[in-house]
């Protein structure tokens, strides 16, 4: 028996030791950076048995970033279902009017109103008497709490809503002229938007685009250089105006002779019949968030499973209460974090790296775990696409980029076989996003070789 209870105890002390060594990797690689200490918050979980193997300030409240889509979408899935599809319908009465319906599909397109009004004209329906549009499905607010002003011209950051079409991007084109002459500027697509235009012809291409001022959201100052056609992508201000415009284009290439308002109004429940509709899987949209972590449609679809769970119209309000239900079936305490988006984009969501990894701790268990892991980027993909080809066949992240901050969350096997959960937020003023990545990497690294 003594000859037992020293074999167990020889035992102990080497597994102490060795989770002692795997540590003390991860605090080297730390140590030889120059991100400071105080600012990193690590959470490293065995998935078996449920331990925590290794912390550091990991109860410290930190923006997430785009990590926060792992949960967020997640919740949202659950309440929408794996066969959700997004559906854009058009409906007749036997009054002769159209309603389209609106479902916030963020991957309908120009030609996808073409095809609904292309059925129309098939369906011999030429001249309705006032065409509807049903944009109940979500608010009207179409921008986050707390996100930039400043970030207004980025095309990562478009507004949201009901109206979503062609990603809510608008290209325009800076065509070279005569050497040492103004440029021209125009948009692909008709939008009504001044250019303060104060690019020359010639001198290579160098273009930036800024916005008048605040009081003046349709104008914008282009300046720089142009040698050779160039097209950039910016944000459309107004999502409504945008699609009333491909609305009527694609009404008169249908030949529909309709020349009254597109008024805002609910379909009916009862003597109406579908003429066409169009439909998307919601695969689609977990692949654009988890692998390539689209806010757009990771905005969507938050408020749409809001919208569900409330059998409502979809809100940031509804979804908040979807996702503490959701929490709350995983046993997991919400108490302490804050979020106020689905995209993790405004610096006002907080969260701990031990909430973290205490979510991806319970999606294990979950039946849907292995679509759900496989949908994250892995190495070589997404955004994953130029980093951590050490762990090829063995990570799945979501990574996480703001001002100053920077994350990874997701899930590896190490060299030993364990099947661990992590999250590394780092909010470090001070250091460059390319060091707090490379921090990152070699913290995975040390749980890759050491646990």
């Amino acid at each position: 028996m003594k000859k037992l209870v020293a074999i167990f105890g020889l035992f102990v002390v080497f597994m102490f030791a060795q989770a002692a060594f795997a540590a003390n990797g991860i605090d080297k690689a730390i140590s030889k950076s120059t991100v400071k200490r105080g600012t990193i918050s690590v959470s490293v979980k065995n998935l078996t048995t449920g331990e925590t193997v290794y912390d550091l300030n990991s109860d410290k409240l930190v923006p997430p970033a785009s990590t926060q889509k792992l949960v967020t979408l997640a919740a949202s899935l659950d309440t929408l279902g794996k066969d959700y599809t997004f559906k854009t319908s058009l409906y007749k009465t036997s009054n002769n009017e159209l309603y389209l319906k609106l479902g916030g599909d963020p991957f309908l397109t120009s030609k996808n109103l073409d095809t609904l009004m292309a059925e129309a004209k098939k369906k011999k329906i030429i001249e309705p008497k006032n065409i509807f549009i049903d944009d109940y499905v979500m608010d009207s607010v179409e921008w986050g709490e707390g996100w930039q002003w400043d970030d207004e011209l980025n095309p990562l950051m478009t507004k949201f809503g009901s109206y979503n079409l062609d990603g809510n991007l608008l290209e325009v084109v800076v065509m070279p002229m005569e050497e040492g002459t103004p440029a021209k500027i125009y948009t692909k697509k008709f939008y009504p938007l001044t250019f303060m235009n104060m690019v020359t012809s010639g001198g290579g291409n160098n273009i930036e685009v800024e916005k008048t001022a605040v009081s003046l959201p349709d104008m914008l100052t282009i300046k720089g250089t142009v040698s050779k056609p160039e097209i950039f992508k910016i944000p459309v201000n107004n999502l409504k105006r945008y699609f009333r415009l491909r609305l009527e284009e694609t009404a008169s290439n249908n030949n529909l002779e309709y020349y009254g308002n597109y008024m805002q109004k609910k379909t009916p429940a009862a003597n109406v019949y579908l003429v066409a509709e169009v439909t998307h899987p919601i695969q689609m949209a977990v692949d654009a968030v988890l692998e390539n972590s689209s806010n757009l449609v990771t905005e969507t679809v938050f408020k749409l499973a809001g919208g569900k769970f409330v059998n409502n119209t979809g809100s940031v309000k509804s979804a908040l209460e979807m996702f503490e239900a959701y929490c709350k079936k995983l046993n997991l305490d919400t108490n302490d974090i804050k979020i106020v988006d689905g995209s993790g984009v405004s610096k006002n969501n907080l969260m701990s790296a031990d909430f973290m990894t205490d979510f991806l701790l319970a999606m294990s268990k979950n039946e849907q775990f292995e679509t759900y892991k496989n949908a994250m980027a892995a190495p070589g993909e997404g955004t994953l696409k130029d980093r951590m080809l050490y762990f090829s066949g063995n990570l799945r992240a979501k990574t996480g980029t703001l001002s100053d901050i920077s994350s990874i969350a997701g899930y590896i096997t190490s060299q030993k076989g364990t099947n661990l959960a992590f999250d590394i937020m780092i909010n470090d003023a001070k250091t460059s996003g390319a060091d707090k990545k490379m921090l990152e990497e070699y913290i995975i690294r040390a749980i890759y070789t050491e646990y």
